[in-house]
Protein backbone atom coordinates (compact mmCIF):
# COMPACT_ATOMS: atom_id res chain seq x y z
CA UNK A 1 0.00 0.00 0.00
CA UNK A 2 1.32 3.43 -0.92
CA UNK A 3 1.80 6.03 1.80
CA UNK A 4 0.66 9.64 1.40
CA UNK A 5 4.24 10.71 0.55
CA UNK A 6 4.37 7.91 -2.05
CA UNK A 7 1.13 9.11 -3.63
CA UNK A 8 2.43 12.68 -3.73
CA UNK A 9 5.77 11.61 -5.24
CA UNK A 10 4.05 9.55 -7.94
CA UNK A 11 1.70 12.43 -8.79
CA UNK A 12 4.54 14.95 -8.89
CA UNK A 13 6.59 12.70 -11.19
CA UNK A 14 3.71 12.21 -13.63
CA UNK A 15 2.83 15.91 -13.63
CA UNK A 16 6.47 16.95 -14.18
CA UNK A 17 6.75 14.47 -17.03
CA UNK A 18 3.54 15.87 -18.58
CA UNK A 19 4.65 19.50 -18.35
CA UNK A 20 8.12 18.76 -19.69
CA UNK A 21 6.70 16.70 -22.60
CA UNK A 22 8.83 13.74 -21.63
CA UNK A 23 8.10 10.03 -21.14
CA UNK A 24 8.45 7.40 -18.43
CA UNK A 25 8.94 3.73 -19.16
CA UNK A 26 6.81 3.14 -16.06
CA UNK A 27 6.45 4.37 -12.52
CA UNK A 28 9.17 3.23 -10.11
CA UNK A 29 8.18 -0.04 -8.44
CA UNK A 30 7.86 1.64 -5.05
CA UNK A 31 5.35 4.13 -6.50
CA UNK A 32 3.15 1.83 -8.58
CA UNK A 33 -0.50 1.73 -7.50
CA UNK A 34 -1.76 -1.76 -6.72
CA UNK A 35 -5.48 -1.05 -7.15
CA UNK A 36 -7.78 1.24 -9.12
CA UNK A 37 -8.66 3.09 -5.90
CA UNK A 38 -5.00 3.76 -5.14
CA UNK A 39 -4.45 4.90 -8.73
CA UNK A 40 -7.35 7.35 -8.46
CA UNK A 41 -5.80 8.75 -5.28
CA UNK A 42 -2.64 9.57 -7.24
CA UNK A 43 -4.72 11.14 -10.01
CA UNK A 44 -6.74 13.22 -7.54
CA UNK A 45 -3.61 15.12 -6.49
CA UNK A 46 -3.65 16.81 -9.91
CA UNK A 47 -6.27 19.15 -8.50
CA UNK A 48 -3.62 20.56 -6.15
CA UNK A 49 -1.48 21.50 -9.16
CA UNK A 50 -3.87 23.88 -10.89
CA UNK A 51 -5.08 27.31 -9.88
CA UNK A 52 -8.44 26.79 -11.58
CA UNK A 53 -11.51 24.76 -10.62
CA UNK A 54 -11.64 21.39 -12.34
CA UNK A 55 -13.09 21.81 -15.84
CA UNK A 56 -14.51 18.30 -15.96
CA UNK A 57 -13.93 14.64 -16.61
CA UNK A 58 -13.16 12.28 -19.47
CA UNK A 59 -13.86 8.60 -19.94
CA UNK A 60 -11.23 6.46 -21.64
CA UNK A 61 -11.69 3.03 -23.19
CA UNK A 62 -15.45 3.15 -23.78
CA UNK A 63 -15.33 0.60 -26.59
CA UNK A 64 -14.34 -3.07 -26.54
CA UNK A 65 -11.67 -2.36 -29.16
CA UNK A 66 -10.27 0.51 -27.10
CA UNK A 67 -10.15 -1.62 -23.96
CA UNK A 68 -8.37 -4.40 -25.82
CA UNK A 69 -5.88 -1.96 -27.35
CA UNK A 70 -4.59 -0.78 -23.97
CA UNK A 71 -5.26 -4.01 -22.07
CA UNK A 72 -7.82 -2.78 -19.53
CA UNK A 73 -10.88 -4.51 -18.12
CA UNK A 74 -13.24 -1.55 -18.54
CA UNK A 75 -13.50 2.24 -18.82
CA UNK A 76 -11.23 4.64 -16.93
CA UNK A 77 -12.06 8.11 -15.58
CA UNK A 78 -9.71 11.08 -15.89
CA UNK A 79 -9.72 14.76 -15.02
CA UNK A 80 -9.85 17.58 -17.60
CA UNK A 81 -7.76 20.55 -16.44
CA UNK A 82 -8.95 24.05 -17.30
CA UNK A 83 -5.53 24.97 -18.69
CA UNK A 84 -5.77 22.22 -21.31
CA UNK A 85 -9.12 23.30 -22.81
CA UNK A 86 -9.36 25.04 -26.22
CA UNK A 87 -12.04 27.06 -27.93
CA UNK A 88 -13.77 25.55 -31.03
CA UNK A 89 -11.75 26.02 -34.20
CA UNK A 90 -8.51 26.70 -32.34
CA UNK A 91 -5.11 25.52 -33.50
CA UNK A 92 -3.81 22.78 -31.22
CA UNK A 93 -0.11 22.03 -30.95
CA UNK A 94 1.00 18.39 -31.21
CA UNK A 95 4.43 19.22 -29.83
CA UNK A 96 5.50 16.41 -27.51
CA UNK A 97 2.32 14.41 -28.14
CA UNK A 98 3.09 10.70 -28.49
CA UNK A 99 -0.40 9.43 -29.38
CA UNK A 100 -1.24 12.11 -31.97
CA UNK A 101 -4.88 11.21 -32.34
CA UNK A 102 -8.15 13.14 -32.16
CA UNK A 103 -11.30 11.64 -30.68
CA UNK A 104 -14.78 12.90 -31.62
CA UNK A 105 -17.11 12.73 -28.63
CA UNK A 106 -20.42 13.62 -26.98
CA UNK A 107 -20.00 15.82 -23.89
CA UNK A 108 -22.48 16.72 -21.17
CA UNK A 109 -22.36 19.79 -18.93
CA UNK A 110 -23.96 19.45 -15.52
CA UNK A 111 -26.46 21.88 -14.07
CA UNK A 112 -26.57 20.20 -10.64
CA UNK A 113 -24.13 18.25 -8.48
CA UNK A 114 -24.20 14.45 -8.61
CA UNK A 115 -23.24 13.55 -5.05
CA UNK A 116 -21.84 10.22 -3.84
CA UNK A 117 -24.33 7.73 -2.46
CA UNK A 118 -24.54 4.03 -1.66
CA UNK A 119 -27.25 3.16 -4.18
CA UNK A 120 -26.01 3.28 -7.81
CA UNK A 121 -27.50 5.97 -10.01
CA UNK A 122 -29.85 5.02 -12.83
CA UNK A 123 -29.42 6.70 -16.20
CA UNK A 124 -32.67 8.63 -15.86
CA UNK A 125 -31.50 10.09 -12.54
CA UNK A 126 -28.12 11.14 -13.94
CA UNK A 127 -29.74 12.86 -16.93
CA UNK A 128 -31.83 14.97 -14.56
CA UNK A 129 -28.57 16.63 -13.50
CA UNK A 130 -27.49 17.50 -17.06
CA UNK A 131 -27.95 21.02 -18.37
CA UNK A 132 -26.51 20.88 -21.91
CA UNK A 133 -25.11 18.55 -24.57
CA UNK A 134 -22.08 19.51 -26.69
CA UNK A 135 -19.96 18.17 -29.54
CA UNK A 136 -16.37 17.76 -28.41
CA UNK A 137 -12.91 16.73 -29.55
CA UNK A 138 -10.42 15.15 -27.17
CA UNK A 139 -6.70 14.97 -27.90
CA UNK A 140 -5.36 12.34 -25.47
CA UNK A 141 -1.77 11.48 -24.61
CA UNK A 142 0.16 9.45 -22.06
CA UNK A 143 3.20 10.04 -19.94
CA UNK A 144 4.35 6.45 -20.61
CA UNK A 145 6.45 5.58 -23.64
CA UNK A 146 4.56 2.24 -23.90
CA UNK A 147 1.07 3.17 -22.71
CA UNK A 148 -0.40 0.13 -24.47
CA UNK A 149 1.22 -2.17 -21.90
CA UNK A 150 1.21 0.12 -18.85
CA UNK A 151 -1.87 -1.53 -17.30
CA UNK A 152 -5.03 0.07 -16.00
CA UNK A 153 -3.72 1.15 -12.59
CA UNK A 154 -0.77 3.05 -14.07
CA UNK A 155 -3.05 4.53 -16.74
CA UNK A 156 -5.54 5.76 -14.14
CA UNK A 157 -2.68 7.33 -12.17
CA UNK A 158 -1.65 8.94 -15.48
CA UNK A 159 -5.05 10.68 -15.59
CA UNK A 160 -6.52 8.11 -18.00
CA UNK A 161 -4.42 9.63 -20.81
CA UNK A 162 -6.12 13.03 -20.54
CA UNK A 163 -4.25 15.82 -22.30
CA UNK A 164 -6.09 18.46 -24.39
CA UNK A 165 -9.78 19.06 -24.93
CA UNK A 166 -12.07 21.19 -27.10
CA UNK A 167 -15.72 21.81 -26.21
CA UNK A 168 -18.20 22.91 -28.87
CA UNK A 169 -21.25 25.11 -28.45
CA UNK A 170 -24.22 23.55 -26.68
CA UNK A 171 -26.82 22.04 -28.98
CA UNK A 172 -30.04 24.03 -29.29
CA UNK A 173 -32.34 21.12 -30.16
CA UNK A 174 -34.21 18.83 -27.78
CA UNK A 175 -31.46 16.22 -27.52
CA UNK A 176 -33.20 14.39 -24.67
CA UNK A 177 -35.67 12.96 -27.18
CA UNK A 178 -32.98 11.89 -29.66
CA UNK A 179 -31.61 8.35 -29.79
CA UNK A 180 -27.95 9.13 -29.08
CA UNK A 181 -26.98 5.46 -29.40
CA UNK A 182 -28.05 5.44 -33.05
CA UNK A 183 -26.95 9.00 -33.77
CA UNK A 184 -24.33 9.25 -36.52
CA UNK A 185 -21.59 11.87 -36.72
CA UNK A 186 -19.97 12.73 -40.06
CA UNK A 187 -16.29 13.52 -39.68
CA UNK A 188 -14.14 15.16 -42.34
CA UNK A 189 -10.38 14.78 -41.87
CA UNK A 190 -8.44 17.10 -44.19
CA UNK A 191 -4.86 16.03 -44.87
CA UNK A 192 -2.70 17.77 -47.48
CA UNK A 193 -5.79 19.40 -48.97
CA UNK A 194 -7.62 16.08 -49.39
CA UNK A 195 -10.76 15.09 -47.48
CA UNK A 196 -11.11 11.74 -45.75
CA UNK A 197 -14.76 11.13 -44.78
CA UNK A 198 -15.54 8.98 -41.75
CA UNK A 199 -18.63 8.16 -39.73
CA UNK A 200 -19.03 7.64 -36.01
CA UNK A 201 -22.03 6.45 -34.04
CA UNK A 202 -23.14 6.92 -30.45
CA UNK A 203 -23.40 3.19 -29.78
CA UNK A 204 -19.60 2.95 -29.92
CA UNK A 205 -19.56 4.71 -26.54
CA UNK A 206 -20.41 1.90 -24.09
CA UNK A 207 -23.53 1.31 -26.18
CA UNK A 208 -24.81 4.88 -25.64
CA UNK A 209 -23.14 8.13 -24.47
CA UNK A 210 -25.77 8.35 -21.73
CA UNK A 211 -24.71 4.94 -20.44
CA UNK A 212 -21.12 6.18 -20.32
CA UNK A 213 -22.22 9.26 -18.39
CA UNK A 214 -24.02 7.03 -15.90
CA UNK A 215 -20.94 4.82 -15.60
CA UNK A 216 -18.70 7.70 -14.53
CA UNK A 217 -21.30 9.02 -12.08
CA UNK A 218 -21.27 5.64 -10.34
CA UNK A 219 -17.50 5.11 -10.67
CA UNK A 220 -16.84 8.41 -8.91
CA UNK A 221 -19.67 7.95 -6.42
CA UNK A 222 -18.06 4.71 -5.26
CA UNK A 223 -14.84 6.68 -4.66
CA UNK A 224 -16.68 9.37 -2.70
CA UNK A 225 -16.21 11.95 -5.46
CA UNK A 226 -18.98 14.33 -6.54
CA UNK A 227 -19.51 15.54 -10.08
CA UNK A 228 -20.04 19.28 -9.74
CA UNK A 229 -22.50 21.64 -11.42
CA UNK A 230 -20.73 23.39 -14.28
CA UNK A 231 -18.35 20.51 -14.95
CA UNK A 232 -18.23 18.90 -18.38
CA UNK A 233 -18.05 15.14 -18.89
CA UNK A 234 -16.85 13.88 -22.25
CA UNK A 235 -17.94 10.31 -22.81
CA UNK A 236 -15.41 8.74 -25.18
CA UNK A 237 -14.82 8.55 -28.89
CA UNK A 238 -17.68 7.57 -31.18
CA UNK A 239 -15.31 6.32 -33.91
CA UNK A 240 -11.81 4.89 -34.15
CA UNK A 241 -9.31 7.53 -32.95
CA UNK A 242 -8.17 9.68 -35.87
CA UNK A 243 -4.44 9.90 -36.58
CA UNK A 244 -3.47 13.58 -36.88
CA UNK A 245 -0.31 15.44 -37.83
CA UNK A 246 0.65 19.12 -38.06
CA UNK A 247 -1.34 20.76 -40.85
CA UNK A 248 -4.35 18.45 -40.51
CA UNK A 249 -7.88 19.63 -39.80
CA UNK A 250 -10.75 17.67 -38.24
CA UNK A 251 -14.35 18.77 -38.73
CA UNK A 252 -17.13 16.84 -37.02
CA UNK A 253 -20.73 17.42 -38.14
CA UNK A 254 -23.32 16.30 -35.61
CA UNK A 255 -26.21 17.40 -37.82
CA UNK A 256 -28.93 19.00 -35.74
CA UNK A 257 -26.73 18.73 -32.66
CA UNK A 258 -24.09 21.10 -34.05
CA UNK A 259 -20.50 20.83 -35.23
CA UNK A 260 -16.93 21.33 -34.08
CA UNK A 261 -13.55 21.65 -35.78
CA UNK A 262 -9.89 21.71 -34.80
CA UNK A 263 -6.60 22.46 -36.58
CA UNK A 264 -3.32 20.87 -35.63
CA UNK A 265 0.13 22.44 -35.64
CA UNK A 266 3.63 21.44 -34.66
Amino acid sequence: MLTKPDLETASALLFKTWNEKKRLVELPVALKPSSREEAYRIQALLENRTQFPLFGWKIAATSVAGQAHIGVSGPLAGRILHERVFQPGAAISLDGNLMRVAEVEFAFRLGRDIVPRVVPYKMEEVLEHVETLHPAIEIPDSRYSDFVHAGECQLIADNACAHQFMLGESTQVDWRNINLAGFQVRVVVRKDGKDDIRTGVGSNVLGDPRIALTWIANELSALGIALKAGQTITTGTCLTPIDVAPGDEVYADYGALGSISARFTS
